[in-house]
């Protein structure tokens, strides 16, 4: 798309925004149940284009796509109503009588820049939350995975209101679109791109959320039940090919289990995947050549206990465990972003938490441990985006939890209604009768004044009284005053 269209097509959005009908409950509704629609009517479409780009299982598509979307909507839609709902708030003494409240508004067009790995729930999830919060929007699906981009492209513009979404279909690149005003930018991707987008928002003060990612630690202690954390460390690394910004990147395990801990995952990958994944229907293959390359180079450093076999031209790489690395080692220093799993040894959960904090704060923290004791520890001690005790990946599928990174790992949070936050601006609002408009406030000032506005200021009365003292001073509030001493 040339420059002045793509410009001319973004106003012509934002004129649809100022015209008000994206701020409706019953308009929100309607698109919010089309993209439910689109979802159930082209199922077999979406499922095959992802299995194209990725290889992905059909429980795959569904559990971390498809099925996603359509609970994040109809959550959405359960509580729609509730959330646009003004926020009362407490009005002081000396403001009565009025009202206070929060007005959740819509920022206006906003660019949502969705990622490869989970090409539909990382795009049309953050759209969800924009259409709940009354915007409209550009939708930049992510051209690496190009099966679901050419998908996406073809029919989620058939079923969105036409005058308030564009759907960028076509090879446009990056730099042109955030060259845009917006008001609201909505990335997924690397820290990488994520400092380029911030610059982007940076020309127009626009605010930006970043969904990044980083070196998500899980920290395994002697009282772990084994079994468990190796089919949830497993799962949740080896999901989609270890392409998943909140997978497991590594693991910290108290020595005196580790061996015991990687045994565990060894048949547990076996159970997974079978004696050979590459054959497995449950099995994920990596996006393209440049990644793979990447990732193929990471299996020469350390011992390779499970895994390590490779295919170039099928993308294909195993379930990899690898003990034996040195922390200092390319693969401890960036995301791994694929199927391997460096397991490290640590004497205590002080170690591991000491190795943990002189890194960048992560997305995502993983302990398994059923020592209470050492959970409050971990958690008094650590900071990131989520985190999860004795499970993985999944506090991201709960609807009241937000989602999203601190610091190097992502700015802003999401999922049901923090999502809904997320696109709105909290309008502050006071409402104040003119019935008493007390001369306290004006000058000339003096020392009896301030004296009766500061025992004003100081007043709290209990919120049964707001009701009863709002009327009273509207109707004696001068008298009221003069009593003040």
């Amino acid at each position: 798309m040339e420059a002045q269209l793509l410009a001319e097509t973004i106003e012509r959005l934002r004129t649809t925004y100022w015209t008000g009908k994206t701020r409706s409950y019953d308009w929100r509704r309607g698109q919010l149940l089309a993209l439910q629609r689109m979802l159930d009517e082209n199922y077999a479409d979406f499922e095959a284009a992802m299995r194209t780009d990725l290889h992905k299982s059909v429980f795959e598509s569904y559990a971390t796509e498809i099925g996603f979307l359509q609970r994040e909507i109809s959550h959405a839609l359960d509580h729609l109503a509730e959330w646009m709902q003004p926020q009362p708030a407490e009005t002081p003494v000396f403001l009565q009588p009025g009202t206070s409240q929060v007005i959740f508004e819509p920022l206006g067009v906003a660019l949502i820049m969705g990622a490869w790995n989970y090409p539909m729930q990382l795009t049309l999830g953050p759209l969800v939350a924009a259409i709940a919060a009354g915007n409209a929007a550009v939708v930049k699906p992510p051209r690496t995975a190009r099966a679901i981009f050419q998908t996406m492209g073809r029919i989620v513009p058939r079923y969105l209101d036409p005058e308030a979404f564009l759907v960028i279909d076509d090879d446009t690149p990056n730099d042109l679109i955030l060259a845009q005003r917006f008001d609201k930018i909505f990335f997924t991707g690397s820290a990488e791109v994520g400092r380029i987008v911030m610059q982007a928002g940076v020309q127009h003060l626009t605010p930006v959320t970043l969904e990044l990612g980083g070196k998500s630690p899980a920290l395994v202690d002697a009282t772990a039940n084994l079994k468990v954390a190796a089919r949830r460390i497993a799962q949740g690394k080896f999901f989609n090919a270890g392409q998943t910004c909140v997978a497991p990147d590594y693991v910290l395990a108290e020595a005196s289990i580790l061996e015991a801990l990687v045994a565990e995952l060894v048949e547990t990958i076996r159970e997974f995947y079978g004696a050979d994944p590459q054959q497995s229907e449950e099995y994920a293959r990596i996006i393209n050549t440049k990644q793979f390359d990447t990732l193929a180079a990471y299996l020469q450093e350390g011992e390779i206990v499970c895994g390590g076999q490779t295919d170039r031209a099928d993308r294909y790489i195993a379930p990899t465990l690898l003990k034996g690395v040195s922390p200092q080692a390319p693969v401890m220093q960036n995301e791994i972003f694929g199927p391997i799993l460096p397991i490290l040894p640590v004497a205590n959960m002080q170690e591991a938490l000491a190795f943990v904090q002189k890194r960048e704060k992560p997305l995502a923290f993983y302990l398994f441990s059923e020592d209470r004791a050492v959970v409050a520890e971990v958690l008094a001690n650590s900071t990131s985006g989520g985190v999860c005790i004795n499970e993985t990946l999944n506090h991201l599928v709960v609807p009241g939890l937000p989602f999203g990174g601190v610091g190097n790992s992502g700015m802003g949070k999401y999922h049901g209604e923090w999502g809904f936050r997320d696109f709105s601006n909290a309008r502050a609002l006071l409402d104040r009768a003119t019935s008493f408009d007390p001369v306290l406030r004006y000058p000339p000032y003096g020392p009896d004044k301030l004296q009766r506005m500061k025992k004003l200021m100081n007043m709290r009365l209990p919120a049964a009284l707001s009701k009863p003292t709002a009327w009273l001073l509207a109707h004696w509030g001068d008298q009221i005053v003069k009593l003040i001493k």
